[in-house]
């Protein structure tokens, strides 16, 4: 699979996401009977549109996003005196709630149905391994590893006992890591002591002892049997899948907990013009150049699909969560002020006090411009690093 198709397929996959996203809020607007006047792919000039019932649709020319309006998001909007009662700010509480949340929960049951299906799909679990898998054996020890063999070379002591496709599931009795460093570890500390070794063939677990010889590599001795390993995903079930989608999740939301209160490090990082690892906080460029390398690696059609389809889920997890922050232009705050609102209105009732009514927008909007300028902020410098020190696959 070429580079530019696992850019397309990230490219693609987001921007369904995105539409997704405006569904949420348009299908739960319009189920509670409020007026949806444009539903639009993308932003900027209109290239094609047309309108059906109450509701414009269509498509603008630059493809980064999509957006619905819902006629009286703010009690600022004009409103038709015809539409008045229908106007979003005039709905129950528990409407509104439902119809904000309804983007960000969108992207939550995409990233569940993604990683499910990979699991489903694969049988692999694309985090924990459960051993190492033989991927070739050489006829004789090397200092590099590979390369013909001499006559002074000494035979590799797995020669003829594994075989490629075995899988390696544990060394003396000790489980391989979900690294596989401890193997590596254990023959470099055992040359001529023999080790044995646990291992899977055609589903028949065997275990078998060999004496690692000792070679010397980089001005020190250590012990080789001859094999190259890959790591070797554990096996998922279908019916397992379900229970492992959810800790998955689990998994990813620590990463983006820990990714977001990283990023004043980050950005600290890439001002000083230090090397980013694989593990760095990404822009939009960074993740379809990842996508680009991960299809252009030489991997199985399956494996590159399945990797592309993981980054998809985490981008849908991360935007969702993110988007419910209880910042103002984010969907969580405007989340944060109808709390507040209807924490206010409870406690005046309590007291015996005339309900203030609604948040002055206008007294909110400076800290939806600073909010805004950081997030923007933020985005151009991650898109610098992007461009002139990308992230790359190891």
């Amino acid at each position: 699979m070429s580079y530019a198709v696992g850019v397309i397929i990230f490219s693609v996959g987001m921007l369904l996401s995105i539409m997704l996203h405006e569904v949420g809020h348009f299908s739960t607007a319009k189920a509670f009977g409020m007026k949806a006047s444009r539903f639009f792919v993308g932003f900027g000039p209109t290239l094609w549109s047309f309108r059906r019932g109450e509701t414009e649709y269509g498509v603008k020319a630059l493809p980064i996003g999509g957006f619905v309006k819902i006629d009286g998001m703010t009690s600022l909007e004009p409103i038709d005196p015809a539409d008045d009662d229908r106007a979003f700010y005039k709905q129950p509480a528990g409407k509104r709630l439902v119809v904000l949340c309804a983007g960000s929960f969108v992207h939550l049951v995409i990233a569940i149905l993604l990683v499910f299906a990979v699991l489903a799909a694969t049988g692999k679990d694309p985090v924990r391994t459960d051993g190492l898998q033989v991927a070739a054996v050489s006829r004789c020890l090397t200092p590099s590893g590979a390369g013909p063999c001499t006559a002074s070379a000494p035979a590799a002591p797995a020669f003829g006992v594994l075989r490629a496709g075995d899988i390696v599931l544990a060394v003396n009795g000790q489980k391989i890591s979900s690294s596989g460093s401890n193997f590596v570890h254990v023959l470099h500390r055992s040359a001529g002591k023999p080790v044995t070794l646990t291992f899977v063939r055609n589903g028949t677990t065997r275990s078998v002892t060999l004496t690692p010889q000792p070679l010397r590599v980089a001005k020190r001795t250590v012990g080789r049997i001859g094999v190259q390993t890959n790591l070797h995903a554990a096996h998922v079930t279908v019916s397992g899948s379900f229970g492992r989608t959810f800790t998955l999740m689990g998994d990813f939301l620590s990463q983006t907990a820990s990714a977001i209160g990283g990023l004043p490090h980050e950005v600290g990082q890439i001002l000083s013009g230090h090397q980013r690892s694989n593990n760095s906080a990404a822009s939009i460029v960074d993740v379809a150049r990842v996508s680009g390398q991960i299809s252009a690696s030489g991997a199985s059609f399956g494996d590159i699909l399945a990797s592309l389809v993981l980054i998809l889920a985490e981008l849908n997890l991360f935007v969702g969560l993110s988007n419910m922050l209880p910042l103002l232009p984010f969907d969580g705050g405007h989340v944060a002020i109808l709390g507040f609102e209807e924490a206010r209105t409870r406690l005046y009732r309590v007291i015996g006090r005339r309900d203030p009514g609604r948040v002055d927008i206008m007294k909110v909007l400076p800290v939806t411009y600073a909010v805004f300028a950081v997030f923007v902020g933020l985005s151009l410098i991650l898109l610098y690093a992007g461009i002139t020190n990308p992230i790359r696959l190891q």
